[in-house]
């Protein structure tokens, strides 16, 4: 059924979703990159820190851990069975998150945009894209059990849909200052 194939995606990739958020709140301190420059362009930027991708990546295990409490619950109320995260796969999604959160900020400078430019399709799902591979390296067993083709395909579409929504709701609420 599309409902269940839906809320598995969406409850597995959480501990993913969470850590870039996290990682603003918590903003601030030495950037990633110290500074560094190729082709006269930041790394990185100031926007990449070591504080925030390490609360990021705290926050998403943190996450992951606790939905792993109440999955039975959750599982019993909806009437199937929701994964739950061994810790390999819990650092996985948060760090490859931020993993590809980085690497999206390094392609970024490489063809000119600043921080904040818009990049279409990277953008959504950088960070996906990290979290899947960082798990799939960490636990493949875990990963190849919960990330089906149906589950993954439901992500590709379902994470760029939450994107924008939620940064056009930052943005009504002022939180950020575009849009996307």
């Amino acid at each position: 059924m599309l409902v269940d194939l839906v809320a598995v995606a969406f409850w597995a990739m959480l501990p993913a979703y969470v850590p870039n958020n996290a990682a603003v709140l918590a903003g601030g301190g030495a950037p990633i990159d110290g500074g560094r420059t190729m082709d006269g362009r930041r790394l990185l930027g100031d926007g990449k820190t070591w504080r925030g991708t390490a609360v990021g990546t705290l926050a998403g295990v943190l996450l992951a851990l606790g939905l792993n409490f109440v999955a039975p619950d959750v599982g019993h109320v909806i009437g199937f069975e929701l994964p739950v995260f061994p810790f390999a796969a819990a650092v996985g999604l948060a760090l490859g998150a931020m993993l590809g959160d980085v690497a999206a900020s390094f392609l970024k400078r490489r063809t000119g945009r600043e921080r904040g430019a818009a990049f279409p399709v990277v953008d959504q799902l950088d960070f996906v894209a990290g979290a899947l591979l960082c798990t799939a390296l960490l636990d493949f067993g875990w990963f190849a059990e919960t990330f089906t083709l149906p589950v993954i395909a439901v992500v590709i579409v379902l994470t760029p849909l939450l994107h924008v929504v939620t940064n056009v709701v930052a943005y009504l609420l002022g939180l950020k200052n575009e849009p996307y």
